[in-house]
This record gives structure tokens, sequence and C-alpha cells, in this order.
């Protein structure tokens, strides 16, 4: 058996030229990422993204389009499965309200889960900050894009 792990991810650009960036946490892996995550059974990768920002950042989100579907073998760093993560660029149909940070990894509280917020000028962007091979990759298409 092999099994495939779908993240699906939103590219949320504001009127600023800045793109909003989730650093996480997760049982003492620090991570650099774009908000989203892990479909589940019987969702949709629309659906599924919607109920991400719902969860992530209490915001609804209208998909506008499709930007980048993985082409590439990537192995999940949390355990055997597949990767195989969607990207949409999105745009915010409700307020966000999150606390922005500046610093990167910038959390409140302690716990096995963090979370924080940021938002990053597209020109200053840094794939390196990413983790993941997908982030970084999806990185370098933005700022490429600019």
């Amino acid at each position: 058996m092999y099994p495939f792990n779908v993240r699906v991810y939103g590219l949320l650009i504001n009127a600023d030229n800045e793109i909003l960036i989730s650093d996480e946490q997760e049982y003492g892996i620090r991570f650099t990422k774009f908000p989203g995550g892990g479909l589940e059974f019987g969702e949709g990768l629309v659906d599924g993204l919607k109920r991400e920002f719902i969860e992530e950042c209490d915001a609804e989100i209208e998909v506008t389009r499709h930007f980048y579907t993985t082409d590439f073998f990537v192995k999940s760093a949390f355990n055997d499965s597949q990767v195989i993560s969607v990207y949409y660029r999105v745009k915010n149909i409700s307020p966000l309200n999150l606390t922005f940070k500046t610093a990167i990894f910038d959390f409140d509280g302690e716990g096995d889960l963090l979370q924080s917020f940021r938002w990053v000028k597209l020109d200053n962007l840094k794939y390196e900050e990413f983790l993941f091979p997908t982030d970084q990759h999806v990185a370098k298409l933005l700022i490429n894009s600019i």
C-alpha cells in the first residue's frame, strides 16, 4: 500500500503586494508555510481549503484560480506518505481577525502546536525560509512571477 497525503494551500496576497505566511511548530519541528493543510476524506479541494482558512485564520475565502500542483515526488516529513499539494490563489471575503507578527516564529504561548501569521512583501519573499520542498518551489514560482 502506498498512502497519499493530499494537502491544499491558499496564496493570499493583499493590496500592499504582501503574501500571508504561516509560521508553525508541531512537536518540536518549526516550519514556515502557506495557510492550508490536509484534505479530509470526502472533501473536495476547494471545500478543504475553505475549511482550513476558517480553522486557521477564522476567515472566509474565495478561490480565484489554481496556481500549482505538485509534479515531483515528495515524502512527508511526518510519516511514510507521499505528499501531493495543490495551491490556489485566494482572496478573503471576510476580515482576517488575526494578530500579525513581523518576526519569524513569534509565537504566543507554549505547547506542542503553535502558529503565528505574518505578511511578507512579495519582493522580500525568500524560498529558503520555507522548510518543505513544495512550498520552496511555490515560493520560487511566486518570486519569478514578480
